[in-house]
């Protein structure tokens, strides 16, 4: 007998983002609960009130997903609900904080399939410099980044901070070297342009963070790629749906965000459906997403 799919969805938010419940059910789940308000202490007993209630050959037809707007947080709360399991008694889970992994996946993904065709290169030596590198996104950027060997700075747009706060939990917690340097006034960001062969604007949706005449200024630029979907471009020059082709004015070439986003939401569908096909239950984090954008990617 086939038994139904369940997908318990985890938020330490008041509201589950409707973006993830749809994936979810679009992905094939037969259901979807949201839980609100959640708390690390409470992923423990809700993680094994979901394992204990169905047989141990139910556990893969049961998922627990991980939302929120905090990198650390998700990433806290899978551990934890790892140590929750009671083998056989498990079920899968996917973090994934307000989609931060699978963008971020998808963008190192095009940014990666970029670098091979137009200068054959990998990131491993790639001087990366990472605008918005203190939200999500960029957090979750910079450790696929610095775990594929590039040498990553982070930029505070508010100064050195945030940006070293960022750096020293990314640095502590996954073995690499992150860089935090000074992006708050147009000079700083100038400078750091001009040390880039790959520029990301992670920032929040609709502020432009790179000027056209900063952008044409940064001779060692090879790619350059922007999540943001929302005019202004945070990246300004840079269309929404460039696919790896000319910047003006510059030799690099440009993604913009529905490049990304494209990759970004077969990514999500991917990994949920991969959940629901598992022959055991499994375990995501953004190395594995990382894994299936650049299947994807093209």
């Amino acid at each position: 007998m086939s038994r139904k799919t369940i997908l318990h969805m985890l938020t330490p938010l008041k509201q589950m983002s409707p973006f993830d419940v749809n994936m979810a059910l679009d992905a094939g789940y037969d259901s979807v609960i949201p839980y609100t308000g959640v708390t690390l202490a409470d992923v423990g007993n809700l993680v094994q009130d979901a394992i204990f209630s169905r047989p141990p050959d139910a556990g893969v037809a049961t998922g627990i997903f991980l939302a929120g707007k905090d990198v650390t947080v998700a990433l806290d709360m899978l551990d934890a609900a790892k140590k929750a399991m009671v083998p056989p008694f498990e079920v899968s889970v996917f973090a994934d904080p307000a989609g931060s992994f699978t963008t971020a996946a998808a963008m190192v993904a095009k940014v990666e399939k970029a670098l091979a065709k137009h200068d054959g290169r990998t990131l491993s030596g790639t001087k990366v410099t990472i605008f918005g590198a203190t939200g999500v996104v960029g957090y979750c950027t910079a450790v696929i980044c610095a775990k594929e060997g590039a040498d990553v700075t982070v930029a505070g747009h508010d100064g050195l901070t945030r940006a070293s706060d960022v750096a020293q939990s990314i640095n502590g917690r996954f073995g690499v070297t992150v860089r935090p340097e000074d992006g708050s006034t147009d000079e700083k960001k100038t400078a750091l342009l001009q040390r880039a062969e790959v520029v990301l604007s992670a920032a929040r949706a609709g502020v432009q963070v790179i000027s056209a005449a900063q952008i044409r200024q940064a001779s060692n630029l090879i790619v350059a790629a922007d999540v943001n979907a929302v005019p202004p471009a945070g990246i300004e020059g840079l269309a929404v749906n460039a696919n790896a082709e000319p910047l003006d004015a510059t030799s690099a070439v440009g993604i913009g965000p529905l490049s990304i986003g494209n990759v970004k939401y077969k990514t999500q569908a991917g990994l949920f459906k991969q959940m629901i096909a598992a022959d055991k239950p499994v375990i995501y984090d953004f190395r594995d997403a990382f894994t299936l954008a650049r299947s994807i990617a093209k």
